[in-house]
């Protein structure tokens, strides 16, 4: 069987993410290519090397440059903070490497532009992109999106999407890259409302035109990050200035006709990664919560009166998406699941010689949702359309 040797660049808590993807799909689905984590790349050398051994990289390197030249790579898997995507994956693409790079895509749309450009050209030559937002792959996420396009809840109309999350609360928690705008772009919008625009548009089928928004941030400086571990990390004596967002609102109009309602925090105390999406139409409705993520529910409105009411399925059996390759039915996946699928899709994609979704076309998008809510909480939360 062919190897796909695969470089991962960055080694945070995405790192650990993506490699539990690439070490654990080859394992339960039936790939069309061999996976090989042939190489892991980040900046402190001894942290680096330790994360290989730890998360199954045959080896290590401080020169993310040098995967790029190496001709048994073949992957690159971008996971560093978002001020780096666009130098990485156009260099790859340029190199002739397939790209998997975390979202957001990057931190501005004209980097978006460039990567999505890059990626055009490459997939002309049978290189592909592909961004990583993995909640599409959740079973119950991906069924969702499968009822939808069945008509199961016929016209939609309305969509409400909440991302709240509490670990910023704390006002002397350490000013980590995540809250430089320089280095994340965004705060809360870009890190999980990025995920809730994307999600609500692939299981809608619908893209956002314009959006009315309001940022807010509550904590406008902290102290300075002295050593830092996954998303947190101890405090230094000084202090610095939070450039970022802690709140994100908006409304959002589909082109399909809904309308939508979207909240992204790390300020909603008592919340850890609850992820909420509802979806309303015509003939029903469904709803589905990361907290509970094999579950999906559906309201059934043509159901007799005396039997109507939201129906709880548990998106385990055979026949739903994914969960096939897994345990018997009742036996629930968990977060780490969907960096498999991703896994899985990419590797199908590149062996079909077909274009992976969700593309960085798909990611540009979104990043344009991003500036526009932007641009419209500047303006004092006037209607914007999305470019």
């Amino acid at each position: 069987m062919v190897s796909l040797r695969v470089g991962m660049i960055g080694i945070g808590f995405m790192g650990a993410a993506h490699s539990q993807g690439w070490r654990t799909a080859p394992a339960f689905f039936e790939l069309p290519l061999e996976v090989e984590m042939a190489a892991l790349a980040g900046r402190d050398d001894a942290r680096t090397a330790s994360a290989a051994r730890t998360w199954g990289w045959s080896e290590s390197t401080t020169d993310w440059r040098s995967l790029l030249a190496r001709d048994d790579i073949d992957v690159i898997d971008i996971v560093t903070p978002g001020d780096t995507h666009a130098e990485i994956a156009i260099a790859a693409l340029e190199a002739g490497k397939h790209v998997l790079c975390e979202k957001p895509l990057a931190n501005t749309v004209e980097e978006a532009e460039r990567m999505a450009a890059a990626a055009e050209t490459a997939a002309a030559n049978g290189v592909y992109a592909m961004v990583g937002f993995t909640y599409r792959r959740v079973p119950a996420a991906t069924l969702a999106r499968d009822l939808v396009a069945e008509g199961a809840i016929g016209d939609v109309r309305q969509v409400r999407a909440t991302y709240l999350q509490d670990w910023l609360v704390d006002a002397d928690a350490p000013l980590t890259w995540r809250m430089k705008k320089e280095l994340a772009g965004s705060g809360a919008l870009g890190d999980i409302g990025a995920h809730a625009i994307d999600l609500a548009q692939f299981i809608t089928g619908q893209r956002l035109t314009a959006v009315s928004g309001t940022l807010e941030t509550f904590v406008k400086e902290r102290p300075v990050l002295a050593q830092g571990s996954g998303l947190s990390g101890s405090a230094g004596s000084e202090r610095g200035e939070v450039t970022v967002d802690d709140l994100a609102l908006f409304s959002g109009r589909f082109d399909g006709g809904a309308v939508g309602s979207f909240e992204a925090t790390r300020f909603s105390t008592g919340r850890k990664n609850a992820f909420r999406i509802e979806v309303a139409g015509s003939d029903g409705a469904l709803s589905w919560d990361l907290e509970d993520l094999n579950v999906l529910h559906h309201y059934d409105r043509n159901a007799r009166g005396d039997r109507q009411g939201f129906t709880r399925i548990l998106v385990t059996e055979p026949e739903h998406p994914y969960a096939g390759n897994w345990w018997p039915a009742g036996h629930m996946l968990g977060y780490e699941h969907g960096f498999s699928h991703q896994v899985v899709d990419l590797v199908n994609a590149i062996a079909s010689g077909t274009q992976p979704t969700p593309s960085f076309a798909d990611g540009l998008q979104v990043q344009r949702v991003l500036q526009a809510v932007e641009g419209s909480a500047e303006a004092g939360s006037v209607w914007t359309p999305v470019a």
